[in-house]
């Protein structure tokens, strides 16, 4: 870690063990990777490994996710934009430069949220299966979910857990996606944390959060499967139509997960957007 400057090593220690943290590679730029809901940072396994040589790559999970300290997580979390502060507060304990934010569904919007609280922390963002709202908005936006489909995902969530992980693993893998990692997400959502869970569920299923498009400067590469039962495809064209600097990139793959189930693709796309020159003008 010798290129990192430890702003306040007490600090980090702390903020290390809070996000079960984990750090490694070399070089003077950074990726951080961040996790959607029902996940760890574990999801990114099959990719991160692919920058080490080359960046400073940077693991954790959310607070209330996978192995972090519950005893951490608390009332503030009732806002997304709390996992947003936690995220620049790791970049900053860690003093990390020139650092590029690699988000996942939700973990999408948290990465722009964190981009627009410290703009000068944050190079560039990829938006890997990322929606600012699943809820459908007629007549002008299609999220890919009626109110009663939620209230029908949320129903089934507290009465019958089990039930709920078979219905919703198969949709985040993809109905042609690897069943072994199906049956994974599916075990990983069955073993999540009640009360953490269905607050960052909500979170996630019932923001908004379109108006922050606009506002967010940072170059963005908005990655997409076209086959993706969660995110519609008509999201991801929104996303990038909005965004002031960004590029669409469309998978032909299924699913909601291309770091898993397609991870090759998903590291040829991360390692485009690192090496090409990024401008409004660029934009397709």
């Amino acid at each position: 870690m010798t290129s990192a400057s430890f702003t306040d090593p007490p600090l980090l220690r702390t903020l290390a063990q809070r996000h079960h943290l984990h750090i490694g590679g070399r070089g003077d730029d950074a990726i951080v990777f961040l996790h959607g809901f029902g996940a760890d940072q574990k999801v990114w396994r099959f990719v991160a490994p692919a920058f080490e040589a080359t960046h400073r790559v940077v693991l954790f999970d959310h607070l209330g996710c996978g192995s972090s300290d519950m005893t951490a997580y608390g009332p503030r979390h009732d806002r997304l934009e709390a996992y947003a502060e936690d995220v620049v507060a790791l970049v900053e304990a860690l003093g990390l430069q020139r650092v590029m934010l690699v988000g996942h569904s939700v973990g999408g919007v948290i990465a722009m949220m964190a981009s627009l609280a410290r703009p000068a922390l944050f190079s560039r963002l990829v938006l890997v299966s990322t929606s600012p709202r699943f809820l459908d908005d007629p007549p002008a936006y299609s999220g890919g979910f009626q109110p009663a489909d939620l209230q029908a995902l949320f129903d089934l969530m507290h009465s019958d857990h089990f039930g709920w992980a078979r219905m919703l693993a198969p949709m985040v893998v993809g109905e042609q996606g690897p069943q072994a990692l199906a049956r994974e997400f599916e075990v990983a959502l069955r073993t999540l944390d009640a009360r953490s869970a269905g607050r960052f569920a909500r979170l996630a299923f019932y923001g908004d959060h379109r108006a922050l498009l606009p506002q967010v400067h940072t170059p963005a590469l908005v990655l997409h499967c076209l086959r993706d039962r969660i995110v519609p495809r008509a999201v991801a064209s929104y996303l990038h139509q909005r965004l002031p600097d960004s590029r669409l990139l469309e998978l032909d793959a299924d699913g909601h997960c291309p770091q898993l189930s397609h991870p090759a693709l998903t590291i040829e796309a991360i390692r485009g957007h690192l090496a090409g020159p990024f401008s409004p003008a660029a934009r397709r």
